[in-house]
Formats: structure tokens, sequence, C-alpha cells
């Protein structure tokens, strides 16, 4: 079942009196339960395709559907709760807040949104076991190894249970043996949660784990392959 739906999408920045067009015209769709890769070159358009997918910014042309729904058409609330309950997000550079400890920053997003408090500790409780961080559930940021806060950063986007989790370069700053822990953390949650991954990479170890490949070059598909899947 498609779960994202991307057709003609094209998206024009203005760089003092320069039109740069990071997207020039893409076609796909991300399948419910997917583990799929977007590779290309630095300013290919990868992070640009996942912010249009995320709900973080719009395109100048085209059209993404979420589920059936436009996002262009939702209002900036409307956008504010798909991110929020239907999308999780994985940074590189982790995006903890270093004065909550591990749990506090995975409970987090369930605090905006009111949960109670014990659930909020049992889906935290949860998830830090499943990444393999229950003894670190009360040490700050700052006591972990970097591939340590990408596991943080992992269960910190499931906490919602979202359809989709966007991953842009999630082991950029990460060596190979860690980016091989973290990718399979990923690819497990993504078997056990039943949640639709999608990542950007240039990093050929992450792309063995992809179930389906697309390649983006100047803002545009080159091409779509099955991966694969280590």
């Amino acid at each position: 079942m498609e779960l994202v739906t991307v057709e003609g999408v094209k998206k024009d920045y203005t760089l003092g009196k320069t039109i740069i067009h990071a997207l020039r015209g893409v076609d796909f769709t991300v399948e419910t339960g997917e583990f799929l890769s977007i590779v290309g070159p630095s300013g290919c358009g990868k992070t640009t395709l996942l912010n249009l997918i995320g709900c973080i910014d719009t395109p100048t042309e085209g059209t993404i559907r979420f589920e059936g729904t436009d996002i262009a058409g939702l209002n900036d609330n409307q956008e504010a709760d798909m991110r929020l309950h239907k999308i999780g997000f994985i940074f590189q550079s982790f995006n903890l807040i270093p004065v909550l400890n591990i749990t506090e920053n995975v409970e987090f997003p369930m605090i905006l949104t009111g949960t109670p408090k014990q659930e909020r500790r049992q889906r935290a409780a949860e998830l830090l076991e499943a990444v393999g961080l229950s003894e670190y559930a009360a040490h700050k940021p700052d006591e972990l190894s970097g591939g340590q806060r990408q596991r943080v950063a992992i269960a910190r986007s499931l906490v919602h249970k979202p359809k989709l989790i966007i991953a842009d370069e999630p082991t950029a700053n990460l060596d190979s043996e860690t980016s091989r822990t973290v990718m399979s953390i990923m690819q497990r949650l993504n078997e056990k949660e039943k949640v639709t991954f999608l990542f950007s990479t240039h990093n050929p170890l992450v792309i063995e784990y992809a179930h389906r490949i697309i390649e983006l070059q100047d803002g545009l598909i080159r091409g779509i392959k099955e991966g694969e899947r280590v």
C-alpha cells in the first residue's frame, strides 16, 4: 500500500538574483513498511526532498500525498500535527536536549501532547530497551558516545508510533562499526514496530541495508533499484 506519493515535485530557492533548482521534477512512491534509501552526492537534493515529505517545507511545483492527503493543502497546525503524530525524525546531529536525561529526551514528544507521566515512562523504557540503552536511562546526552546518542534519537522518533521515520544522513557523524550497529537497530525496529523508514545517505555501508534505493543527482532521479538487504 502506498504511504507517500511524490508526483512532479520541483523545488526552487532564490539566492540573491540566482534561482537554485534543488529538485527538477521528481516522481516516486514509498510503500508502507519499506526501508528505503535516497542516495546521491552532497547538493543533489536529498535533504530538500526529505524536508518536503516531512512537512518542513513546501514544493514549488508538484504534489506530495501522505496516506492520500495532499500535504501542500495543510495549514500550519495540520502540518505540526502531522509531524508530531505521523512522522518521526532522526537527525545526523542527534538534536537531543542537553539538560534532560535520556528518558526525558525520549519522552519529550509525548510531553507536548499531554500524555500521562506513567504512560510516557513506560513507552520510553520500552524503546530504550529496544535500542539497548536501558542502563543509561538516567544519563545526560554528554555522557554518551555519538552512536549511543543516535540510538536515543531513534527511540525518541518512535514514541508516538508514527507511520514514517525520516532519517537525514543518520550515520554521518559515526564510525563504520557504530554505523552498522545503528542501521541494524533501525532495520530491526522497521520489522518490529512496522514503521516505514526513509533515509538519505551517501555512505555505501548504509546503502547495503536498504530494501529499495532511489538514486538522486542534480535534483533528478537517475534510477530506482532493489537493495541487497543485509
